[in-house]
C-alpha cells in the first residue's frame, strides 16, 4: 500500500453506495498528505442497484450503470479483494486478494460498508435452479436466459418445452422484485414481435407474495393501484404464498398450485453480509452492525458504519425507528458519515444522522411507474416514471455516468429496444475448448484383425 508511515489510514471495507460515496466525501474534505484512504472490494467498481432492472431490459448499457472504484477515487488506494477478519484489539485487518497470499493491514479509523446479500430460504432446488437479482452479473444473466427461453419456445415442436421455456416466476414483491418483473415482462412484449411463433398470450409471468401486498413502499393505494395494472398486463399474482420447492424447475406453492417454469427470480429480501460476524463488531438480532445516531459502532469510537449493514437509529421517524436500507439513506449516511470520520480525526465531534424519508419511486417498464413524494403526493404512470429517472439520474455518480445514461436514454426514443441474447457470455470458451480438444481415434472397424 502507498502511504507514509506516520499517515493515519482510512480503510473502507466495501466499495458499494456507502462505500464509494463516504471514501470520495472523506478525500474531498481531507488536507493533502492528512490521512490514507484503502477501499477494499472484491469487485473492481460499485453496482447503482436501482438502474439494474433497466439494464437487463435493455433500456441501459450494463457498462453505464457501473462506476470503477479506481477512477472514481483516483486519489485512495483500491484493493480488489476482501477482509476476512479484523482485530479491533490491535487495528489490523486480514486482507484477502483475488490472487496471492493474505496480508494484514494496520489502520487508525474503519468504515463498515459490506451492505446486503439476498435473503434466501432452505427450499429444495432454489440454489439450482433460481437466479438473484443485486448485481449486473445477475440481471445481465437474467436478460440473455429470459431472451434464449424465447428462443428455445420458438424452435420447438414439444409442447411441454414450449409451456416451461414461457413461463416467468418472479418471488418477492419488493421494489426489487416489482420493478424486475414489470422490466422483463415489458422487455419480453417488445421481443415477441419478432417471433412468428410466439405471442405474448403464449407467455406466462407469476409472482409470488409472501405478504397480503405488493411494494409496502409506496403505500396501500398505489400498492393497489400498480397491482392492478400489472394484472391488465396478464401478469398473475400469489399473495400471501410461498414458494415451498423448485425442484428440476418444477414449482409447488403453499397454496398447492403448481407449474412448471424456465425463470425462477429471487427478490424476497436481502440481509446484511455474514462477513460482519468475523469483524469484532457488536450486532443487532438480525445480523446489523449497531450503530450510534452518529454512525459510529456502539461502543467504538474510530468504527463508522452506514448503510443496509447498519442497524442506524432513524431519528426522523421518532424513538425506536431505524433506517430502511435503501439507497435514499445509504448515500445520505455515506456523505455524513464521511464528515463525522474527518472530524473525530481532526478531534471534533460527530454530528447525528438525521434525513425524513423524501418517499419512494418505482418503475414499471417503459413510460410506466409509481411515485409517492414526501409522505402525500402520489404519481403514476408518465409523470412517476420521468421522477424516476430524473431522480436516480441525479444519484447516479460521477458525471461521465451521468451522460452516458442520458445518451442511452435519448438513443432509446429512436431506436427500438435491443433484443439480442448473449447466453453464450456466460461460458464463452466453450466453442473454442472444443474445437481445441485432440481428434477422437477412430473405431477400427468390424472385423479387422491385426
Amino acid at each position: 500500500m502507498s502511504s507514509s508511515t506516520d499517515q493515519p489510514r482510512i480503510l473502507v471495507v466495501g466499495g458499494g453506495y456507502v462505500g464509494l460515496y463516504a471514501a470520495q466525501r472523506i478525500l474531498k474534505k481531507m488536507r493533502y498528505n492528512e490521512a490514507t484512504v484503502t477501499v477494499v472490494d472484491p469487485r473492481s467498481y460499485m453496482t447503482y442497484q436501482p438502474f439494474l432492472p433497466e439494464a437487463a431490459a435493455g433500456s441501459l448499457s450494463p457498462r453505464h450503470v457501473v462506476v470503477p472504484l479506481r477512477r472514481a477515487l483516483p486519489k485512495a488506494d483500491v484493493v480488489t479483494g476482501r477482509v476476512t477478519t479484523i482485530d479491533q484489539d490491535t487495528k489490523v485487518a486480514r486482507i484477502e486478494p483475488l490472487v496471492g497470499e493474505a496480508y494484514d493491514l494496520k489502520f487508525d479509523f474503519l468504515v463498515i460498508a459490506l451492505g446486503s446479500i439476498s435473503r434466501t430460504f432452505p427450499i429444495p432446488g432454489l440454489a439450482e435452479n433460481g437466479i438473484g437479482f443485486k448485481t449486473i452479473e445477475e440481471a445481465i444473466a437474467l436478460r440473455n436466459h429470459v431472451l434464449g427461453q424465447l428462443d428455445v419456445a420458438d424452435s420447438t415442436t414439444d409442447p411441454e418445452i414450449r409451456r416451461k421455456a414461457l413461463t416467468f416466476a418472479f418471488v418477492g414483491g419488493g421494489f426489487a422484485g416489482i420493478e424486475a418483473l414489470a422490466e422483463i415482462e415489458d422487455m419480453a412484449r417488445d421481443a415477441v414481435k419478432y417471433y412468428k411463433n410466439i405471442s405474448r398470450d403464449d407467455m406466462r409471468f407469476i409472482m409470488v407474495e409472501a405478504m397480503h401486498r405488493i411494494l409496502p413502499e409506496v403505500g396501500d393505494e398505489l400498492g393497489k393501484w400498480t397491482l392492478k395494472k400489472l394484472k391488465e398486463r396478464g401478469i398473475e399474482f400469489y399473495l400471501e404464498t410461498s414458494l415451498q420447492s423448485c425442484v428440476d424447475k418444477h414449482c409447488v406453492l403453499s397454496d398447492g398450485t403448481e407449474f412448471d417454469a424456465s425463470t425462477i427470480v429471487w427478490t424476497a429480501g436481502v440481509k446484511p453480509n455474514p462477513a460482519l460476524a468475523e469483524f469484532g463488531l457488536p450486532l443487532g438480532p438480525r445480523g446489523h452492525v449497531d450503530t450510534r445516531p452518529t454512525l459510529q459502532v456502539t461502543g467504538m469510537d474510530h468504527v463508522f458504519a452506514a448503510g443496509d449493514n447498519a442497524q442506524v437509529p432513524d431519528l426522523a421517524a421518532g424513538e425506536g425507528a431505524w433506517c430502511p436500507p435503501n439507497a435514499q439513506h445509504a448515500v445520505r449516511q455515506a456523505k455524513q458519515l464521511g464528515d463525522n470520520v474527518m472530524s473525530v480525526m481532526r478531534g471534533f465531534p460527530p454530528k447525528e444522522y438525521r434525513h425524513k424519508n423524501l418517499g419512494a419511486v418505482a418503475g414499471l417498464g417503459l413510460h410506466k411507474g409509481v411515485a409517492i413524494m414526501m409522505g402525500k403526493f402520489k404519481l403514476k404512470g408518465l409523470p412517476a416514471w420521468l421522477f424516476h429517472r430524473t431522480y436516480h439520474m441525479y444519484a447516479m455518480p460521477t458525471f461521465n455516468r451521468k451522460t452516458r445514461i442520458v445518451a442511452d436514454w435519448t438513443l432509446a426514443m429512436f431506436f427500438r429496444r435491443e433484443i439480442v441474447s448473449l447466453g453464450s457470455m456466460e461460458h464463452p470458451r466453450d466453442e473454442f475448448a472444443e474445437a481445441a480438444l485432440p481428434p477422437a481415434p477412430k473405431k477400427e472397424e468390424a472385423g479387422k484383425t491385426i
